[in-house]
């Protein structure tokens, strides 16, 4: 276990620039052993979960390699095998490894999966859908076993009873070689899923309405990667930095953005007091003065991201009144206020709602990161207080974080990484950062 030490209370300048998204990767990913050829993915983010799924792909016989641009995957010689435990327990999006190998094989087993406790995520839309193109799914040990019928998946019309990427991800996986018209509706509209659809489509599928209510597949028997596709700007990445440097730069700029996707987000912004300028694929975010406290409610996009609620907590409490954060999709995720408590923040939790009142000035002491969103605003709040923050399970930041360490100093932040038993050296996490390059 690492722990990441930073020394607080400095004002940040210069740029950062963001890398690919996570969460359109961690679906892509699993998507290219639906390829019949080799798949080269450009701007894929350094973070954890990257090695954690090229592991579970070397378990199948799917080779692949990291390159300065991005990441190689050949899955040419890939075998059906069951994924029961293990490495699927490692990150949540290890679940689309159920549509991709249902796609491929017509068959899956794949252990229940893992990733961050931010409250229930069941995959009971997963489910209905698989179904509903016309597989049997069970539970056994743990297990999720799926078994398309001898004459393989067929299209189908599909109502999810909720909004969900994960399961939108997942059926859109299982129905792109399924034979026949598949309609998908009530599906999520996030840019990772848009992204997704421009990969499988390059490859030959024929996906429309990625980005709508309703996604339209009709299946194809075949799939080859001919191009190399970039993945998109990570937009929680982004709405991070911005948020950080709303809190304790002197001026920053962000760069490799998609501004449009961050209209919600940038408008709480602009409601809070934050000034910024909007460039073609950057954003430059001016020192902030008074701020004013708001409430953000998350919502499935175009919402508030629930990924950002979190990192932006700690700008929050430099802004004067009372405020309150409403998370609709996970309202257990309030994992990171004790912390902030630790170090002097007027915040708390009732009945699920995240109440901020003004604080002053935060102290740094010794925090816990228990997942990805919630280490970042432990994260930003380290750089804002005085004194040394010193944040321990840093592995969880590095799952969602490209080149964390990197980015921080590059802004001037004074931080190491370090072994939990080592208070002096710094430790083999920044290495695993910068393996790649």
């Amino acid at each position: 276990m690492k722990k990441m030490i930073i020394h607080g209370g400095k004002r940040l300048t210069g740029e950062v620039v963001i890398g690919g998204a996570k969460n359109s990767t961690v679906a892509i990913i699993p998507a290219s052993i639906l390829s019949e050829s080799k798949v080269t993915l450009d701007g894929v983010p350094r973070i954890q979960d990257v090695d954690n799924l090229r592991a579970i792909l070397a378990d199948m016989n799917v080779t692949s390699e990291l390159t300065e641009c991005g990441l190689e995957i050949d899955p040419t010689q890939i075998i059906s095998k069951p994924l029961p435990n293990g490495k699927i327990k490692s990150l949540r999006a290890s679940y689309y490894f159920m549509g991709a190998l249902l796609g491929r094989f017509g068959r899956a087993i794949v252990g229940l999966p893992g990733g961050d406790d931010i409250g229930p995520r069941p995959i009971d839309q997963h489910i209905k859908g698989f179904e509903a193109l016309g597989a049997t799914v069970s539970n056994e040990h743990g297990a999720m076993f799926i078994q398309a019928p001898d004459e393989g998946l067929h299209g189908a019309k599909i109502y999810f009873d909720m909004v969900s990427v994960g399961a939108t991800v997942n059926i859109i996986l299982a129905a792109v070689r399924a034979t026949g018209v598949t309609v998908i509706e009530n599906v999520a509209k996030e840019p990772e899923i848009i992204d997704l659809a421009t990969f499988l489509n390059n490859m030959g599928a024929k996906i429309r309405g990625a980005g709508t209510d309703t996604i339209r597949i009709e299946g194809v028997p075949h799939l080859y990667a001919r191009n190399a596709h970039t993945i998109i700007p990570d937009r929680i990445e982004a709405g991070t930095y911005l948020a950080l440097a709303a809190a304790c730069g002197n001026g920053i700029t962000v760069k490799n953005i998609i501004s449009e996707h961050l209209d919600s987000f940038l408008a709480k912004m602009e409601e809070i007091g934050v000034h910024f300028d909007i460039g073609e694929d950057s954003i430059y975010v001016y020192p902030t003065g008074d701020l004013r406290m708001v409430t953000i409610k998350t919502m499935p996009y175009p919402g508030f991201a629930t990924d950002l609620q979190q990192p932006i907590t700690p700008l929050l409490l430099r802004a004067q009144g009372e405020g309150m954060i409403v998370d609709s999709l996970y309202p257990h995720r309030v994992r990171h206020v004790p912390e902030l408590v630790r170090m002097g923040a007027n915040i708390s939790v009732e009945n699920d709602v995240i109440l901020l009142r003004h604080t002053d000035q935060l102290q740094g002491t010794d925090v816990t990161a228990d997942e990805i969103r919630a280490g970042a605003a432990l994260m930003i709040a380290g750089l804002m207080a005085e004194g040394t923050t010193t944040i321990h399970k840093v592995e969880n930041i590095l799952r969602g974080y490209d080149r964390v360490m990197e980015k921080l100093r590059g802004l001037g932040a004074d931080v190491e990484m370090v072994d939990e038993n080592d208070n002096a050296g710094v430790a083999a996490a920044e290495v695993f950062q910068k393996k790649a390059l």
